[in-house]
């Protein structure tokens, strides 16, 4: 099978190159998935799981990217839940092997079933993003309707999902991000913006949460902002100042098959649409890990074109 891989921890998105690897095999609790379409992180290649396994060995070529759609072509041992061809979303293992690939393993556990009338590529857009905020702000952050929350990075990919749900749940949202995010982050349902380059962020005033992205500064002066009883959530790194009189959250995203079916209902139903930028084959995906690359959204590799096979047992 044709796979995007990685040699050399030094050389970054240069040393990313289409190759030919062995067929995946699903070990126990496993299914291998024909991928249609599949999503990456850039900062990934930066990742201690990126190069080795759960033991710290290491395990090169490695295959990057760990959000996916496609369809189940094989089970293994012990696999229940899931069946042979059907349509599936979720998210790849962190050490293992991922989804810049024509076929990849996966725990089943992992995935979600793909309803029919949605498309391959904005549900491989989705796990990583959905669940971050899913889990930053509903789990971690105990977000409630009449709260507010303050999202920074608002018109990201993950931000974008953020102020999606925290307006269903019936929130005050203060966005924050780039002069030129503002009107993506009122359209997605904002009620103010905050331009982090020309404006006071401590002016957003108080709030039940505050969701980061994006660490450093940011981060250290988010903590003022929450108030009593409050939480600050980050994604970016564990923060080196937490509320006087609140919780402070670092986390890292974990596979919830419950919380995708959640959020693709989201999706089913017009309440959440995924933030999709530019679509790619599979071979361009070096080029479209490269620093600064892409429009706003997130990037998708289309492993298998629109109207390419689709059937199980195609290899």
């Amino acid at each position: 099978m044709q796979a995007i891989t990685v040699h050399d921890r030094d050389a970054g998105s240069g040393g990313l190159t289409l190759a030919e690897l062995p067929h995946p095999h699903a070990a126990e609790n496993d299914v291998v998935v024909r991928v249609h379409a599949a999503g990456f992180t850039r900062g990934e290649l930066d990742w201690p799981a990126t190069w080795t396994d759960r033991a710290g060995r290491d395990r090169t070529p490695s295959v990057p990217g760990h959000e996916l759609s496609g369809v189940v072509e094989e089970l293994g041992y012990g696999t229940t839940g899931l069946t042979v061809g059907q349509r599936v979303f979720g998210m790849a293992d962190w050490t293992r092997n991922g989804s810049l690939a024509e076929y990849t393993a996966v725990e089943a556990r992992n995935l979600a079933p793909l309803p029919a009338d949605v498309d391959h590529t904005a549900a491989a857009a989705l796990p990583i993003s959905g669940l971050t905020a899913w889990q930053g702000l509903l789990e971690h952050g105990r977000l409630t309707a009449g709260q507010t929350v303050v999202i920074h990075g608002a018109a990201g990919s993950v931000g974008s999902v953020a102020v999606q749900l925290a307006r269903e749940v019936g929130a005050r949202v203060i966005a924050t991000g780039r002069s030129a995010d503002r009107d993506t982050a009122l359209g997605l349902g904002a009620d103010v913006f905050l331009d982090l380059e020309s404006e006071r962020l401590e002016d957003a005033g108080e709030a039940d949460v505050v969701f980061d992205v994006i660490g450093g500064e940011i981060l250290a002066r988010s903590a003022a902002l929450v108030r009593a009883g409050g939480t600050l959530v980050t994604i970016a790194e564990p923060p080196e100042v937490g509320p006087a009189n609140g919780r402070a959250v670092f986390f890292v995203v974990e596979p919830d098959r419950a919380g995708l079916t959640a959020l693709m209902q989201r999706v089913r139903d017009g309440r959440l649409k995924p933030s999709v930028g530019e679509v790619r084959p599979l071979a361009e995906a070096p080029e479209a890990f490269a620093p600064g690359g892409g429009k706003r959204g997130r990037t998708i590799i289309r492993v298998v074109p629109l109207g390419g096979p689709a059937q199980a047992g195609s290899r």
